[in-house]
């Protein structure tokens, strides 16, 4: 049996889908709302979540209806990690499509489920929940520099 990490010897489109959960570090950085300029194709981040977002244990309350709940959530895959490039580039889905390293924050490194919080990785107390704001001030929202 080797000693060597999983996601360090398996291709992604290989994992189990227990591998593949555990490699989401509940930092919730994907279900920030995002819009693009649809003359410039910039996609824009705000400071809000997905209504259906437990902002202090940065879960999603309904996970496996998701999608359909809220069109506009993707069910992440092998094929569209790497290409996504709205995605955070903290993801560890998106770092290791791309042969990189998890970062030691990341609880599959430190052993630890809080240390992405500890670390301020994830978006806890840095956000609002869509459900608390009128969507036509989404605008005001946007937290990208220009």
């Amino acid at each position: 049996m080797s000693n060597i990490s999983f996601w360090k010897i398996k291709p992604l489109d290989q994992l189990t889908s227990e591998e593949w959960e555990s490699l989401c570090d509940g930092c919730a950085k994907c279900c920030l709302i995002k819009f693009e300029d649809e003359d410039t194709g910039r996609i824009y981040h705000t400071n809000v979540v997905c209504e259906l977002l437990e902002i202090f244990h940065c879960q999603c309350t309904r996970y496996t209806d998701r999608s359909v709940l809220v069109p506009e959530c993707l069910t992440l895959d092998a094929s569209l990690a790497g290409s996504l490039k709205w995605m955070p580039d903290t993801c560890a889905y998106r770092l290791l499509a791309e042969g990189k390293n998890l970062p030691m924050w990341h609880p599959l490194v430190s052993s630890d489920p809080k240390s992405v919080h500890q670390a301020g990785m994830s978006v806890r107390g840095k956000v609002v929940s869509a459900k608390d704001i009128d969507p036509e001030d989404l605008p005001d929202y946007v937290v990208d520099d220009d």
